[in-house]
């Protein structure tokens, strides 16, 4: 009888170019995933790099750089789940007044950590592109980073507890915030940002790159004692993917794969995360990934 293929913990949200894999479309003689039931990743990444619960894992790529610079045992796949442009998601009261990205200084910002993907692509938004110095602004969180050993800067401070960050804004303890939810439900409601899509399309245009949010994990263990496992988990996501709807004509694809094709992705993302002092040196992209990882360019 053949061996019985090597069970993987694992956790990947509901994305359409994961959901083949989920749906147990895809198969293999070599490993199965016991894909966790968690249709949002993010409510699970404490598990993945303060529990090291996880073989595989979705994970936002500000989290693995930090997870990374502390020691956490894994290593990263050029797999992309997860990116969008995050220009449109900075949002204010307009009711209170007019607000431009140049005028936040001494203001109150709301996010959910310091660490969030979302809020570091847009702080460095703000910072490289309208001269904001970051260290001017408070930044009022709910939550601490998914790293442990990461320590908030002075200028981070803790919302009250069961306090609301919608409700907080509306009320003018807070001047801008950061909203995950692409719709204004509130006409009172702005982007800080003017015109973001056309911001979004100026910024692709100056970095050639896109703004990665998750991507995919595997523990280093696994790497170096069953190497062709990785090799077949990066096989089963771009089957995955394939299977996905594609981009529509003339649209730029989101979840690139391969380490060559998120090469520049990654260089501006590091930069980002090192230029807000996230991760205490600059990465190369290459030395993210192991010796398995790395070869896999395409």
């Amino acid at each position: 009888m053949p061996p019985a293929p090597l069970r993987l913990k694992t956790l990947l949200g509901d994305h359409p170019t994961t959901l083949a894999l989920k749906k147990g479309h895809i198969s293999s003689p070599r490993v199965a995933l016991d894909i966790a039931d968690i249709p949002q990743a993010f409510v699970a990444f404490k598990r993945v790099v303060r529990d090291l619960e996880f073989d595989v894992a979705e994970l936002a790529i500000v989290t693995y750089l930090m997870a990374r610079a502390h020691g956490k045992p894994y290593t990263l796949l050029p797999v992309v789940v997860l990116s969008r442009f995050q220009h449109p998601f900075l949002v204010y009261n307009a009711a209170r007044g007019e607000l431009r990205p140049g005028d936040l200084k001494g203001k109150r910002v709301g996010i959910r950590s310091y660490s969030v993907t979302t809020t570091m692509w847009l702080r460095g938004v703000l910072m490289n592109d309208y001269g904001l110095d970051l260290s001017t602004v408070k930044w009022i969180t709910t939550e601490e980073a998914h790293v442990a050993e990461f320590k908030d800067p002075p200028t981070v401070e803790r919302a009250p507890a069961g306090r609301d960050m919608l409700s907080m804004l509306m009320e003018g303890e807070l001047d801008a915030m950061v909203l995950g939810d692409k719709t204004l439900k509130d006409p009172r409601l702005k982007r800080l940002i003017p015109d973001p899509e056309k911001a979004a399309q100026d910024w692709h245009a100056r970095h050639r790159a896109i703004q990665i949010n998750h991507m995919v994990v595997v523990r280093n263990s696994l790497s170096k004692s069953s190497p062709d496992a990785v090799r077949e988990v990066y096989r089963m996501l771009k089957e995955s993917k394939r299977l996905a709807p594609p981009p529509a004509p003339g649209e730029l694809d989101m979840t690139p794969i391969g380490l060559e094709a998120n090469r520049r992705n990654l260089e501006v993302a590091i930069d980002y995360v090192y230029q807000q002092r996230l991760i205490p040196k600059r990465y190369s992209v290459d030395e993210i990934f192991d010796d398995v990882t790395r070869s896999l360019a395409r």
